[in-house]
């Protein structure tokens, strides 16, 4: 794993079966609903919404689908309501996890997600014995091959425009990390310089990375994140495991 190994964007890419396509759709309209509900319907006065949108439409989910999941979570369609969730666990290798969740049954989730943790070497922990480990920013994603500036220029550009922090995840992919309420801002900044952001999301960024060298450890952890990211209800998983190669 790399940068700060945020599980949906450093697992294998695959093909999307129509199976797997349905459930990120379902995943993705629960997300919609939930946060037009919070801040409102408009994306040009919610910001949060206008990314889950973009992130909704780099996944091809159709227009139609976006505009049912906002008026759910308005409430001018008949709908389940979704609350949001957040369980912080340890996995294998003492890594640390914060697993954020959707769910119309509290109970069900939680039970899901403690049997998964325990068939693989896993367990809860107690709200912010975790957390304290990590820290909540905006997270940029620039693949270097969409534009023509070179590695050090690009670094300069995301500084100018408020980047706080910044990493290479790979040769081609630079994380520009930021305050929370300058996430926004920042992607609007490099979007004017014409640099499209792969992603651009609110994040839990680990303090310290945990190096797992151990390849039993390293297989445990990864069947643990694959199982965890197999529910529905499960949005997103992050560790602060960094695997070794």
């Amino acid at each position: 794993m790399s940068g700060h190994s945020k599980w949906s964007q450093i697992k294998h890419k695959k093909a999307l079966t129509d199976a797997k396509k349905g459930k990120l759709f379902s995943k993705l309209s629960n997300l919609i609903s939930v946060v037009a509900r919070q801040k409102g319907g408009d994306p040009d006065t919610n910001p949060q919404l206008r990314l889950t949108i973009e992130k909704a439409r780099s996944f091809n989910m159709p227009n139609e689908n976006i505009e049912r999941a906002i008026k759910k979570g308005l409430g001018e369609l008949e709908g389940v309501k979704m609350e949001e969730l957040t369980i912080e666990a340890y996995g294998p290798g003492g890594t640390a996890l914060i697993i954020e969740a959707l769910t119309d049954n509290k109970n069900r989730t939680v039970s899901e997600i403690k049997y998964s943790l325990g068939q693989h070497g896993g367990k809860m922990a107690e709200a912010g014995s975790v957390s304290w480990l990590f820290e909540h920013k905006g997270a940029i994603v620039i693949n270097s091959n969409s534009t023509d500036l070179d590695r050090e220029n690009l670094e300069l550009l995301a500084i100018d425009c408020g980047a706080q922090d910044l990493k290479w995840q790979t040769q081609e992919l630079l994380e520009i990390y930021t305050k929370i309420e300058d996430l926004e801002k920042v992607k609007r900044g490099l979007e004017a310089k014409n640099i499209i952001p792969e992603s651009a999301s609110l994040d839990w960024i680990p303090k310290n990375e945990i190096k797992i060298e151990d390849s039993k450890t390293k297989e445990s952890l990864e069947k643990l994140l694959e199982a965890l990211d197999e529910y529905q209800d499960v949005q997103e998983i992050y560790s602060n495991s960094k695997m070794s190669n």
